[in-house]
């Protein structure tokens, strides 16, 4: 058996000049030759590694690099055939603006949650919070359905739709769109550090919560399990696991309040309540168990998750 190595160079020359053979049958007359086109694609691959790279950093870990440099290097090309110098735009200015846009284009294909399916999880959020402290505890999906007005069905349709595709990342727990997401320039050090402390403490929340939610919420959102195979293993219906899923995301939310932002963090109508214990017994478990040095720790300079959260003892 032969093996041959290839550079990245030469894979990303190889994929940008395949894309530039298709795309010639359909586009028109291009101010530049296509040896001219050639060379400047691989003068300016460079870009499309450096915008990926800086748009990787902004956006979940579950988006894989090569998905976003071969739209950009699909943009690069047609960036070349459309691009006329005689206009007198900087080639690496109009190519930066076509590769951006390629890539952004892609982000939204990926996106496959549509503003719809977001804008009802926001509502089932704010509906399950305001049942929750009202009636002190969480509520099942027969109530919160009622609340919001459709059926138990539709609730965990939306509910799968939404989650599967924003919590995964363990970026943070966001309804954000494709858009959303890559709208805001790149983070200042302080920025960065910000959001290193926040998925720190997310880290520990989620190593905090009792044994059965930190197993709902490992299998489904970070090994990606379905609700019955769960289910099964725990012993318990599919329902059951919705509800314990909504109950460890708002213990999640309230307990990363308690220590990023107090002044969200819902006070509960009964102190000496057993919910209400169990909470501030969880939030105390949060604050116990996390320092500055161990938060930064799970996450390398760019933000990105660098260990997995630990699974609890069978």
């Amino acid at each position: 058996m032969t093996s041959t190595v290839t550079t990245d160079a030469d894979l990303l020359a190889d994929t940008a000049l395949t894309a530039l053979a298709a795309d010639g049958a359909s586009t028109g007359t291009p101010a530049l030759t296509a040896a001219e086109q050639e060379d400047v694609i691989r003068q300016h691959m460079p870009l499309v590694g450096h915008l990926v790279r800086d748009m990787l950093s902004r956006i979940p870990n579950h988006i894989h690099r090569d998905d976003l440099t071969s739209a950009g290097l699909h943009a690069l090309v047609t960036a070349a055939r459309s691009w006329d110098p005689n206009r007198g735009i900087p080639f690496h200015r109009f190519a930066a603006t076509r590769i951006r846009g390629g890539i952004l284009d892609e982000l939204r294909a990926l996106d496959w949650a549509t503003r719809s399916v977001r804008t009802k999880a926001r509502a089932t959020d704010a509906t399950r919070h305001q049942l929750t402290t009202t009636l002190g505890r969480t509520p099942t999906d027969e109530e919160l359905a009622q609340a919001l007005g459709t059926t138990t069905n539709d609730l965990h349709r939306t509910g799968n739709d939404v989650q599967r595709a924003t919590v995964l990342s363990l970026q943070g727990f966001t309804t954000a769109s494709a858009d959303d997401l890559v709208a805001e320039p790149s983070p200042g050090p302080e920025d960065m550090l910000l959001r290193r402390e926040q998925i720190g403490y997310l880290h520990h929340a989620i190593a905090a919560l009792p044994e059965r939610l930190q197993i709902v919420v490992t299998e489904y959102f970070l090994n990606e399990r379905p609700m019955a195979d769960i289910a099964a293993d725990l012993g318990v219906t599919e329902s059951r696991i919705s509800q314990l899923r909504a109950e460890a995301l708002s213990l999640l939310k309230d307990g990363l309040n308690t220590q990023l932002d107090p002044d969200l963090a819902p006070a509960p109508e009964n102190p000496e309540s057993i919910t209400a214990r169990r909470r501030a017994t969880y939030y105390a478990a949060i604050a116990g168990n996390t320092t500055l040095h161990s938060r930064l720790s799970l996450t390398n300079t760019h933000g990105h998750t660098t260990h997995a959260v630990r699974m609890p003892a069978a």
